[in-house]
């Protein structure tokens, strides 16, 4: 009985004293991982305002240097989690097995978002628009109403709101009509062959000066560019402001042909089919 009792007493000890062990090995790695996560978080912080004194990053709008902070941020935080799990004895190819399993089942799920996202990031970051501006692009246009994380709302002519996907947008092609201070406007009509063209050219450039936000430089310009049956196409290409381009555009229209009419010009005469 007394060896027996020694035996256990003897086994328990062991226990103990590997108890002991653990706990105190346990614990040196807990201190230490608590102490690199202190450590790299003030780390971190004087990175974070590195980054906002860096020249191509303090130099973007609000929104932009918003996106890069966020994204630096969080990779450096992984590399801060994946160094306190590698520090408390986790098996890293476990952690690389699991991060990738985890990565590959979020980035299918949220395919179309990360896309949109990263279309979002590129938009902020390269600035093919900005808010105001009016730009034809994805099949619509209007005025640019705001740039979101997933979304570019516009605001059309007739008043709809649109909403694009930043994803499509960025692999589209992007009309910016607000980008230059000056715009072209660029109208076609259609005159009789049998009327004189110096005729044509001067009733139209009579209406050109006389509207008031059409500029004279650069200068505006009445051409012939092509036959029709029965006739002549006219360009007619008048510089103004970008602001001013529909106030222009709309008087040209409204003014230019009542001025033919009262010059007696005429439209193409109709081919008269034989047989």
């Amino acid at each position: 009985m007394n060896n027996e009792l020694a035996a256990q007493v003897s086994r328990m000890d062991a226990f103990l004293d590997k108890l002991v062990e653990l706990c105190t090995t346990a614990g040196v790695k807990i201190l230490i991982a608590i102490l690199i996560y202190i450590v790299g978080k003030f780390i971190i912080g004087k990175l974070m305002k590195m980054v906002d004194k860096m020249h191509s990053v303090s130099k973007l709008d609000d929104t932009a240097k918003s996106y890069i902070r966020n994204i630096i941020k969080a990779v450096l935080y992984v590399v801060l989690v994946v160094a306190i799990i590698s520090e408390l004895g986790v098996p890293m190819a476990s952690v690389i097995t699991v991060l990738a399993s985890a990565g590959v089942a979020v980035g299918m799920a949220l395919q179309g978002s990360l896309s949109n996202l990263a279309g979002g990031i590129m938009l902020l970051v390269f600035r093919p628009f900005n808010v105001g501006d009016y730009i034809i692009a994805g099949g619509e246009e209007g005025t640019v109403k705001s740039i979101s994380t997933f979304y570019t709302v516009l605001n059309t002519v007739d008043n709809k709101i649109v909403s694009i996907p930043n994803g499509s947008l960025m692999n589209s092609n992007i009309s910016n009509c607000s980008a230059e201070e000056l715009r072209r406007v660029d109208l076609t009509f259609n005159i009789a062959g049998s009327e004189p063209i110096k005729k044509v050219q001067a009733t139209i450039m009579k209406v050109i000066v006389a509207t008031d936000k059409a500029m004279a430089d650069p200068a505006p310009d009445v051409q012939p560019v092509a036959g029709i049956p029965g006739g002549l196409e006219y360009t007619v290409r008048v510089w103004c402001k970008t602001a001013d381009y529909w106030d222009v555009y709309f008087e040209l229209m409204r003014e230019i042909p009542t001025a033919l009419g009262a010059a007696e010009i005429s439209g193409p005469s109709t081919p008269v089919k034989v047989g």
